[in-house]
């Protein structure tokens, strides 16, 4: 819950009176030129997104309720925790359960060096993590977007995942898993992937068998990358009469 004050004034017989919280001045941020600083009674509050301001329809001259400073500042929260939000999903595709890891993360104190503009001294400070309450519409927000997908992510992990060095299928469930992708993409997943264990298995034998000239050696790695163990014995086989 925003902590609100209210602002008094004083009238003409000395006695003070509450004043109202109205909207004086919207300027362009100074970081993001996507944000704009909101100032309530010619003081900083907070930063929206252009978008937000539009939504809210914040403008200048308009009077606001404590609820509606609440409702404020929860919004300038949930913008700036999307937009950190975002930029991660968009480093490269992330499946669901690493974006709400990456928000939870997210909500914690930490500590932060800052440098006193005025005497050049770095001093430490506790920044306060986003509220928890906030990871469940970031996520649908960008579920809702298309940014966070698990079949699509599962599809480009089975892809591209070693595809030219060779992963067993097992190893393949075992990461996704991981992921935390459901049990019933994944089995989709794979069965739409083209991947054979044994074409893969050519690819990693064909990989490592200089570096596991004892062929025990080689089944052991080979068996620890998820491989079935006759399917080893048979490729080498075949391996061995080809020579």
């Amino acid at each position: 819950m925003l902590e609100t004050h209210t602002i008094f004034d004083e009238d003409t017989t000395g006695f003070k009176k509450p004043v109202a919280y109205r909207v004086t001045d919207i300027k362009e941020a100074v970081r993001d030129k996507n944000r704009v600083n909101i100032f309530i009674n010619d003081k900083y509050f907070c930063s929206l997104d252009i978008s937000q301001v539009v939504d809210l329809h914040i403008k200048i001259g308009r009077e606001l309720s404590d609820e509606e400073l609440d409702s404020l500042k929860r919004a300038s929260d949930f913008g700036k925790f999307y937009a950190r939000a975002l930029e991660y999903a968009l480093m490269r595709p992330r499946s669901k359960k690493e974006i709400k890891d990456y928000l939870k993360r997210k909500t914690l104190d930490r500590k932060v060096r800052i440098k006193n503009q005025k005497t050049g001294e770095y001093q430490t400070k506790v920044k306060q993590g986003y509220d928890e309450s906030l990871i469940e519409p970031v996520l649908q927000r960008l579920t809702e977007r298309g940014y966070v997908d698990d079949y699509r992510f599962a599809t480009t992990w089975a892809e591209n995942r070693n595809a030219s060095k060779g992963t067993s299928v097992k190893k393949l469930r075992l990461e996704l898993q991981q992921k935390g992708i459901s049990s019933q993409i994944i089995d989709e997943v794979l069965a739409d992937s083209g991947r054979n264990d044994r074409e893969e298995l050519r690819k990693v034998i064909s990989r490592k068998a200089k570096k596991y000239p004892d062929e025990q050696k080689l089944i052991q790695y080979l068996m620890r990358q998820g491989f079935n163990y006759s399917d080893i014995s048979e490729e080498l086989s075949i391996e061995s009469s080809s020579v």
